[in-house]
């Protein structure tokens, strides 16, 4: 990774430590103590991670305000003949962090772009959060504002596979409470609070229980949440008098809360509440 002005460098995306500097690989060391130059979300999170190491590298600021005007310099080194380590904070670059505009262009430049995997709280949080993962989808952070983080949680509400997120620490009380509103206070979910460090903790529980757990707790550190599949919808029981497909588009169309509109199917068609709950929002959902 040295150097050479006759073949363009290599940019590396390289995972870092969620939390336990345990967990850096000899390939990660390897490639950090080789990388020409190393491109950091914040700079002196990073020095403080190349301190650990005993490295001394030349940083370059690269973070979600300067990602687009700093990418150009990045691929001019590269073109070069030198490498590129690409880091963030802590994790994995590019998912919910910044490093996709350089990738990208590198890759369309037809620079080699190299994965260092490593830890990925995403991924961390998931394997231990009790749900089956064959399938799952990552959404990210929630959005900051009420209405959009209330439109968010709407669109996962029928999902059939686990959801995993990101949340901070002084939005996580109004997120959950907001997730618990669209999606119903006994929705299975999971929360990873400061993965891989001192104080971790995984909590398994209902939206509801996971809320009231910080009624008397902190929402301190950092958050990773699983939001589990919607529960299987179960057939009505037979009662001859109710169309609940029509009726079902009937409610849907009308200006309902979701909550009121869900009881009144749930009497009329012997569903449970929480049935008639997802199937209301799986049909406005389709509206």
């Amino acid at each position: 990774m040295s150097r050479n002005h006759q073949t363009p460098g290599v940019l590396y995306v390289v995972a870092t430590p969620i939390g336990n500097l345990g967990d850096l690989s000899d390939r990660v060391k390897r490639v950090l103590s080789e990388a020409d130059v190393i491109a950091a979300e914040d700079t002196r999170r990073t020095e403080t991670l190349m301190n650990h190491l005993g490295l001394r590298k030349p940083l370059e600021s690269y973070h979600q305000h300067t990602e687009r005007e700093k990418a150009e310099k990045l691929l001019g080194i590269l073109r070069d003949g030198a490498s590129v380590a690409l880091v963030t904070d802590a994790g994995v670059p590019v998912v919910s962090d910044p490093g996709g505009h350089l990738v990208e262009l590198a890759l369309r430049e037809g620079l080699r772009v190299s994965p260092i995997p490593g830890p990925s709280a995403a991924l961390a949080a998931l394997s231990v959060s009790g749900f089956k993962a064959d399938q799952f989808t990552f959404a990210g952070y929630p959005p900051r504002k009420r209405g959009e983080r209330r439109a968010f949680y709407r669109q996962i509400a029928t999902r059939a596979i686990p959801t995993v997120l990101f949340e901070a620490p002084h939005r996580v009380v109004e997120s959950l409470q907001d997730a618990i509103e669209e999606l119903g206070a006994d929705r299975e979910a999971f929360i990873g609070r400061e993965l891989t460090k001192q104080f971790e903790e995984l909590r398994r529980g209902t939206l509801a229980e996971l809320r009231a757990h910080y009624d008397d707790v902190d929402p301190l550190g950092e958050f990773t949440l699983v939001i589990g599949p919607a529960p299987t919808l179960a057939a009505p029981d037979a009662r001859a008098d109710v169309d609940v497909a029509e009726l079902l588009r009937l409610i849907a169309e009308t200006e309902l809360p979701t909550k009121q509109a869900a009881g009144i199917l749930s009497a009329a068609s012997g569903l449970s509440r929480k049935d008639a709950y997802a199937r209301v929002l799986e049909a406005r959902s389709n509206e």
